[in-house]
């Protein structure tokens, strides 16, 4: 959201021609705040009226580093100027330094990279049944992946399939089988979920569209440790809370990537997955530089400071019985509203 004093209360000329202009000739898969956002830099927006507010959504995470940072626009424009794409059917000069880099930094043994968060989600399904019925031994065809109500992991027809959201759902089937849904933060269910098909869990450490959902202490780790007695692959969906909460790129660019093992990873050969764009040089340049800011920076640190002071701030300033609950880690925070008597 955005948080300001003074948010419009009437839609003035300029900002009316705007949404008149993309309402009659752009799907309204979108229902945006009547705000039309021309300049940004940091923490700042500026609408096309000349009205100044400050981004607490940060675009999904996606400009955690900050808006137009001075960094990823130098590494954007040099990119830019040598060369922007060329085919996987080549090589570039980018792709190793963010493979190495990113590798590095998550402590992982290789790197597979994508555009959009949805696409990193797709490859590592993709991964994940390969990997069980080239490893593991599972049937042809009977691989099953264990889910959690409420999740959010992107919008394509095989992920919505197995949302718990019905408008997610809506007139799209019919959905890819494979999945079972569980309660979120419960390690029993899961276990009793487990099946001998049972290739990987899909989770969110921290439910992000469901509401800031934060699991119950301890409940990572036993469900980590529940995947490796039962020989099952666990895929932690961090698109939103991944690095501290800011995405690889900055804003500046799509760029996603799937990390892990080489046993897992190294099953995709030739023809068996790909992106047009995945990989290209300028992501890649972007990329690199987003992470090299993001520890310069200190922010995965400073985010940790400032969400504990943030936290506490909330819970002191803002006692009223409407508020149900204030939770949060990091500065991934969220308020919820309801009438307590009824819970």
């Amino acid at each position: 959201m955005l948080a300001t004093d003074t948010l419009p209360r009437t839609i003035t000329s300029r900002t009316a021609e705007y949404i008149a202009r993309e309402d009659a000739v752009g799907a309204h898969n979108y229902h945006p705040l009547d705000l039309v956002i021309q300049h940004a830099s940091g923490a700042w927006v500026t609408d096309v009226e000349g009205r100044r507010y400050l981004d607490c959504l940060a675009a999904y995470s996606a400009v955690n580093q900050g808006h137009c940072h001075p960094r990823l626009v130098h590494a954007l424009t040099q990119q830019a100027a040598r060369v922007t794409l060329t085919s996987r059917a080549f090589r570039n000069t980018e792709l190793a330094g963010f493979c190495e880099a990113l590798a590095t930094y998550t402590q992982q043994e290789m790197v597979l990279p994508m555009n959009t968060g949805a696409e990193a989600v797709e490859t590592a399904i993709k991964a994940a049944r390969r990997w069980g019925y080239r490893v593991k031994g599972i049937p042809r065809d009977r691989a099953e992946i264990i889910v959690f109500d409420g999740n959010f992991h992107g919008r394509t027809t095989t992920i919505v399939g197995f949302s718990a959201e019905d408008g997610y759902r809506a007139d799209f089937g019919p959905f890819t089988p494979g999945f079972v849904r569980v309660p979120f933060g419960d390690v029993d269910a899961v276990r009793a979920a487990m099946t001998n098909n049972t290739c990987a869990v899909l989770i969110e450490p921290i439910q992000c569209e469901a509401g800031v959902r934060i699991p119950p202490a301890g409940f990572l780790q036993d469900l980590a440790a529940l995947c490796r007695a039962h020989d099952v692959l666990l895929i932690a969906d961090e698109i939103q809370t991944g690095l501290g909460r800011t995405a690889l790129s900055g804003g500046m660019y799509p760029v996603s990537a799937v990390v892990g093992r080489r046993d897992v990873l190294g099953l995709f050969d030739p023809g068996s997955h790909g992106s047009t764009f995945g990989g290209n040089p300028l992501g890649c340049a972007v990329a690199r530089e987003a992470l090299a800011v993001l520890q310069d920076e200190r922010l995965a640190e400073r985010a940790d400071t400032l969400g504990a002071w943030w936290l506490a701030t909330l819970r002191e300033a803002l006692r009223h019985p409407a508020i149900v609950e204030i939770r949060g880690r990091g500065l991934m925070l969220a308020l919820e509203l309801g009438e307590p008597a009824r819970r």
